[in-house]
């Protein structure tokens, strides 16, 4: 044989072994995967890991004052593992087992001892380790159900184990629930906690989890692998106690009008940020809830309360002054055969200012229409430039898109200048129209409101947002202070005077009747109404600027005696909590319209500070039971004091002075004392306060 027959058998040879070991690795495959697949899938199903995300717990939303609006509390799943090390013999858990049943039947009441013991010892006998004790237990629960028989062996031998879940928790319920939102797997997060959901959720942790026999998924460790990393704190405008007043006054007035829903939104003028906010609807039981988000989302036409919009494109143009006398017609605008009609159909010539005040519909669109007839784009030109058709940017998603219409729009007619002039054929959302208000009340500053001024981590300021400013100047100094004096001569001459007598500030505002459109039916079907109230407060030194908007009310439909009266309700409320703004009222208005009470008892510099926080003289006096003695804390060493009548800080100040030590029950002023007044003190006596 020569050299090449022998490489070439070699070859062949060698080449003739790798197709038969190809041949049988692809047999192989073949048996295992259709002869053999289902013995390793099972095999694998039994020993299979795999990692789970461990939500992290979110962080808080803070209201201004620092109250709590939305926290995250842990819920425990309570599982029991039937061959802990403690209970791995028999003896060891069926002399207990009796014990823990009946202890967890006391405390939970779901079941009888009974169903418990059988529960318990089926499971041992399976030998299951992933039993299902209970879900949703609290931390307060779960310290209890610790020192349990069985369970107190401790963390690894008593076979606890425990998955820790976070429930979302809203601790004033209702109050401003639909700003605050929420953040559930299946639905469109909403509010602020969709908002701010990627500072808020924190960073998940990992567990490692093993397939157990029966296809149970179980922790291999007690501990996570990867711990979970908190979210950070979002720090909102929302004042709570403001939010309460808004909220109660808003369904007090849904409730007396029997209307279908309404909104409320309050504004600090300088700063943009909402201190209240609170939406309403009315459900099939008659209840009203926070549903959906009014104040933000809903488009609508605004009604009157868009004619400062109007007056103030008119002003600025030069094409009227306020003593500008427009004749109304007796009420009545004929004009392509449509009548535009006012409420009070006997007007007739008035002035801008007086047409404004009275909330004359025909008196707007005849002025609009008579110098915006021939170039109405000029006119529209004027509301885009105050970008009344562009979304606020809100911190917040669900924002209703405005609608201004221009000439080149489909739905333009002959009869959109001039209705638009008095709020119709145009859409605005109730904040958007706020913002527009508040630009008045801001010295012309229009800005975007904002919810949310801070986020925190740790403690620490991460984040910090100031409002946006939309537009500097929305008209000039000349304009703007016609307009604030026609603003409050609605509330002193006009549609608003009937509920804002006896006011001790002055209001600016406009009161708003719109007419709502029943879809493609118009306004001829089922005739509802929209009334609204916009304006801001003190007049004369504005810090807040709100909007009430009612819609579909029964009965009375028109807005001085519908949204009039929740405006009043807050602002009363507002102001008189807020010493800050009585800086506008002069010392005489205490001191000569009436005399100021005599103080009580009490810490002399306490009452020191409230005089000094008023601007007026300090009353030394004081009235206790009709006796009026020398101001200052009375009290004899050794001597039971007399504090009944005085605020706990004050009677505490006495009794600890007096060598008292002191039991409280109750809040407000006290009432009743343990010990009457005048007696002599024993050394370590107790005396005990009734307050109510």
């Amino acid at each position: 044989m020569n050299i090449r027959t022998d490489i070439l058998l070699r070859t062949y040879i060698a080449f003739g072994l790798i197709v038969l070991f190809a041949f049988a690795v692809i047999g192989k495959l073949i048996y295992i995967q259709f002869v053999q697949g289902e013995k390793w899938k099972t095999i694998s199903k039994n020993f299979s890991t795999k990692f789970i995300n461990i939500e992290a717990s979110r962080g808080n939303i803070y209201s201004a004052d620092g109250s709590l609006l939305a926290t995250s509390v842990p819920e425990y799943e309570l599982r029991m593992d039937m061959l802990a090390s403690g209970i791995e013999k028999n003896a060891d858990f069926y002399d207990q087992v009796d014990a823990l049943s009946d202890r967890l039947a006391a405390y939970f009441g779901d079941k009888s001892a009974r169903q418990y013991n059988r529960i318990l010892r089926d499971a041992r006998r399976h030998r299951v380790r992933y039993l299902l004790l209970k879900r949703k237990v609290t931390y307060q629960q779960l310290k209890d159900i610790r020192k349990f028989p069985i369970f107190n062996l401790g963390r690894y031998k008593g076979g606890l184990i425990t998955i820790q879940q976070n429930k979302r928790v809203l601790p004033f319920q209702s109050l401003a629930a639909r700003t605050i939102g929420y953040k559930n797997e299946h639905v469109q997060p909403v509010g602020l906690e969709g908002a701010y959901a990627s500072y808020i959720d924190g960073e998940s942790g990992k567990r490692l989890m093993q397939r157990i026999s029966g296809g149970t998924w179980v922790p291999v460790n007690n501990d996570a692998e990867f711990a979970s990393t908190d979210g950070s704190d979002i720090i909102s405008t929302i004042d709570i106690n403001i939010q309460d007043v808004a909220q109660r006054a808003l369904r007090k007035q849904l409730i007396n009008s029997n209307a279908d829903h309404g909104c409320v939104i309050l504004m600090e003028v300088a700063t943009g940020e909402i201190r209240a906010i609170s939406n309403l609807s009315k459900g099939e039981d008659g209840r009203y809830l926070e549903r959906l988000n009014y104040a933000i989302g809903e488009s609508a036409e605004p009604g009157s309360t868009f004619k400062l919009a109007s007056y103030m494109v008119l002003l600025d143009q030069h094409k009227v002054d306020t003593n500008t006398l427009v004749d109304c017609q007796g009420g009545q605008y004929r004009l392509y055969n449509h009548t535009i009609k006012d409420s009070h159909l006997g007007n007739g010539i008035l002035t801008v200012k007086k047409a404004f005040e009275e909330s004359s519909n025909v008196a707007t669109a005849k002025l609009v229409y008579q110098h915006f007839n021939t170039n109405p784009k000029r006119f529209t030109n004027e509301l885009y430039d105050l970008h009344l058709n562009e979304k606020l940017q809100l911190q917040i998603p669900g924002e209703g898109i405005p609608l201004i219409k221009n000439p080149k729009s489909k739905s333009w007619s002959g009869l959109t200048l001039p209705q638009m002039a008095y709020g119709y054929e145009l859409k605005m959302t109730p904040l958007q129209m706020l913002s527009f208000y508040n630009a008045i009340a801001n010295d012309g500053k229009m800005i975007s409101p904002i919810f949310v001024k801070e986020i925190r981590r740790l403690g620490n300021t991460i984040a910090h947002f100031q409002a946006r400013v939309i537009n500097q100047k929305v008209c000039s100094d000349e304009t703007l202070d016609k307009l604030r004096k026609m603003l409050e001569g609605v509330i002193e001459e006009g549609t608003g005077k009937s509920f804002y007598k006896n006011l001790r500030y002055k209001v600016a505002g406009k009161t708003g009747t719109a007419q709502v459109a029943n879809g493609a039916f118009g306004y001829k079907s089922k005739r509802s109404y929209m009334a609204s109230f916009c304006g801001y407060f003190p007049a004369n030194k504005p810090k807040y600027s709100m909007i009430v908007v009612i819609n579909d009310p029964q009965g009375d439909y028109y807005s001085a005696s519908v949204a009039g009266p929740v405006f009043r309700e807050i602002a009363d409320k507002v102001y008189a909590s807020d010493v800050q703004m009585f800086d506008t009222m002069k010392e005489s208005k205490f001191t000569s319209a009436s005399p100021l009470p005599n103080t009580k008892l009490g810490w002399e510099k306490a009452k020191q500070d409230v005089y000094k926080a008023l601007g007026t003289r300090y009353n030394n006096k004081v009235d206790t039971q009709n006796e009026s003695r020398d101001h200052g804390i009375k009290y004899t060493e050794g001597i039971v004091p007399d504090v009944v009548g005085m605020g706990l800080k004050d009677a505490l100040f006495v009794v600890g002075n007096s060598g008292l030590k002191s039991a409280v029950s109750g809040s407000g002023r006290v009432i009743k004392q343990s010990i009457e007044a005048g007696l002599p003190i024993s050394k370590g006596q107790t005396i005990s306060l009734a307050l109510q």
